[in-house]
């Protein structure tokens, strides 16, 4: 088990792209820990933003009846993926993950792939 920061700083160095990360609630849409940015882009306006996008698709899909699991949602932009990681280890519900990648730098494969794995070192 990781503290939040080690966590951040583990998945903005090693994965290829990432320009910022964020841990939020999305329960309250607070971000917990941020990390990366620009001067351009604030990671704590857009963490609450997509507190929303969490809870839409969440409600959305009790509409529609679905019982799986989200794994994560992926919103690209023209220079940018944003990728959300729900959480669903332990002690993680209500917490995603939130990663800014660099759409000309990124394997979006490879950084859901080790965001996944960053996942399960997530303590809170």
């Amino acid at each position: 088990m990781a503290t939040i920061e080690t966590v951040l700083s583990e998945a903005l160095a090693s994965i290829a792209g990432a320009t910022g990360v964020a841990l939020v609630d999305y329960t309250s849409g607070m971000a917990l820990g941020t990390l990366g940015s620009s001067e351009t882009f604030d990671l704590d306006v857009a963490a609450a933003g997509n507190t929303d996008v969490v809870r839409a698709k969440m409600r959305t899909m009790e509409h529609l009846g679905l019982e799986a699991q989200i794994e994560d949602i992926l919103i690209t932009l023209s220079d940018q993926y944003h990728l959300i990681r729900l959480l669903t280890g332990r002690g993680g519900n209500g917490l995603f993950l939130y990663l800014v990648l660099d759409a000309k730098r990124a394997n979006l494969a490879m950084a859901r792939h080790q965001l996944k794995a960053i996942e399960s070192d997530v303590e809170v």
